[in-house]
């Protein structure tokens, strides 16, 4: 029984294309996964679905009837939910107030909280979703809020749920959780439009695979015929392959931290606790960890935006002592932040001048300690864009245009043209597809033969066990020890990211058995 139809949908933002005579089906009980490189027009689509956008042509048909054109109300009454990979809830309410704000009209004197936690009970019971309803959302784990997230679409009935890369911030064990309840939810004959960077979930949990590239649908498979290479080359339009990973002796130490603490803003909780780490020379180090545990602050740390509350920082085991961006840069750091657009470019300048600005004072882009020479940063711009492959109109566009593939090669290019010795690579795919994974990895991998370190800050296993020499775990603040990637299995790693950083001992127990 089909739910949904989306007919000849398109729509164009000024001379860009969005979606092209878009047109696909759902099921009741599917799990229908949208793939597509960044850029394909998949978020649109969902907006056009959910009425945050309006399309410029086609209809959209929820159980044989028409959904009116951008209205969000009108999708949820007519059973559509949608949870965001940023999640949409106000820490200082409990559950129970989470999931019922906005459901009861404005004319209402009072709220029936008893009936409303009822109804969340059954949801909970029929569903398999386990949460304290009278608990603060602030005191929840990141997979506990998503369960927030998916049992407040479902309190307003939805029958047809949308996920937006739903497991990005999750443990193993988490998004294993998550699948359970999905299968219970299709079981229930809910339908699920499941869109995803990963195409093992995607072979995991869905039934169909709907392409998109550049705002069309390209092609449609069932899932069991598939595989990832099918689907990664469907995506991309060739065949893509992951560069292969050497794991090669190790220099001398180029980054080394000593008993680091970091306090935080205004006496808030420590960001960094007694935090010791080494990354050598033509090594790779992953950092695995829940978003929120310290990441950030290690970031900040070795990027010279922070100094040690205690503790110190050796690079290439010389003590700094100024704790400057500007600094770091000259001894030989290179920093793919975490954002990129926020922190990685200045979105209103062009190319050229997001490429030459860590590099604006040296010889020949500065003349005379005070003029700089145009023609020489745009000489060096273009041949870092023709280098690199960063796909533009051409280098005096807003750097803000770019898609997030080629602003990821931009900042490849700035950062490692110099042959750094440090390399701060901080989510460095996320929310890439599978071409621009794969270039990025390439040139992180290049960085390392060429005797760079690395330290690669992520919260994909897949790409940290892919990449890694060593696998580090933060939790909380704290760093368990090092363990080498060869020994240690995802199911260790997500045991360590739910907080038991002493289970490090017993995988270096069964490597020593």
């Amino acid at each position: 029984m089909t739910v949904l139809q989306i007919k000849n949908v398109s729509k164009s933002f000024g001379s860009l294309t969005a979606n092209d005579d878009i047109s696909l089906t759902l099921n009741k009980g599917e799990v229908l996964a949208l793939l597509g490189e960044n850029g394909a027009g998949k978020t649109t689509l969902m907006n056009i679905l959910f009425g945050h956008y309006v399309a410029d042509s086609g209809t959209i048909e929820i159980h044989g009837k028409k959904l009116p054109p951008g209205a969000t109300d009108a999708a949820i009454a007519a059973g559509v939910g949608m949870v965001h990979q940023h999640f949409t809830l106000a820490d200082n309410l409990t559950v129970l107030d989470n999931i019922i704000l906005g459901t009861q009209p404005l004319t209402s004197w009072r709220i029936d909280t008893h009936q409303a936690r009822q109804r969340l009970t059954h949801l909970a019971t029929e569903y398999g979703i386990h949460i304290d309803p009278d608990k603060l959302v602030a005191d929840l784990s990141v997979g506990e809020r998503q369960r927030v997230e998916i049992i407040k679409v479902l309190y307003r009935d939805a029958r047809i749920l949308i996920l937006d890369e739903p497991t990005a911030v999750l443990t193993p064990q988490e998004t294993d959780h998550l699948f359970e309840t999905l299968g219970t939810m299709v079981e229930r004959g809910l339908s699920i439009i499941f869109i995803s960077h990963k195409l093992h979930e995607i072979l995991r949990i869905s039934h169909r695979v709907t392409v998109l590239r550049r705002g069309k649908v390209v092609g449609e498979i069932v899932t069991k015929e598939a595989d990832r290479d099918i689907l990664a080359e469907m995506m991309i339009g060739h065949k893509v392959t992951r560069p292969r990973v050497e794991h090669l002796a190790p220099g001398d130490p180029v980054i080394r931290l000593e008993n680091i603490t970091l306090a935080g803003m205004q006496g808030h909780k420590t960001l960094l606790d007694d935090v010791s780490l080494t990354v050598n020379a033509r090594e790779i180090v992953g950092l695995a960890g829940v978003a929120g545990n310290g990441q950030a602050a290690l970031g900040a740390l070795l990027s010279g935006l922070r100094a040690p509350t205690t503790g110190s920082v050796f690079f290439k085991e010389k003590k700094m002592r100024r704790f400057a961006s500007r600094e770091f840069i000259k001894m030989g750091v290179a920093r793919i932040p975490e954002d990129r657009h926020t922190m990685g470019v200045v979105g209103d300048m062009t190319l050229w001048e997001n490429i030459i600005n860590e590099n604006l004072r040296e010889k020949p882009l500065w003349r005379f300690g005070f003029l700089i020479n145009f023609k020489a940063c745009r000489d060096f711009a273009a041949k870092l864009i023709q280098n690199f492959d960063i796909r533009c109109k051409n280098m005096e566009m807003p750097t803000s245009q770019l898609s997030g593939g080629n602003m990821q090669k931009l900042i490849l290019a700035r950062t490692l043209q110099n042959n750094p010795d440090f390399i701060l690579a901080n989510q460095p795919v996320r929310g890439l597809d599978e071409g621009a994974i794969a270039a990025v990895h390439e040139r992180l991998l290049e960085a390392k033969r060429q005797g760079a370190g690395i330290l690669l800050i992520s919260e994909d296993l897949d790409e940290l066990l892919a990449l890694a020499d060593k696998i580090v775990v933060i939790y909380h603040g704290k760093i368990s020890q090092p363990l080498p990637v060869q020994t240690v299995t995802a199911r260790d790693i997500g045991i360590m990211m739910a907080g038991h950083l002493d289970h490090a001992a017993s995988c270096e127990e069964d490597i020593s058995a």
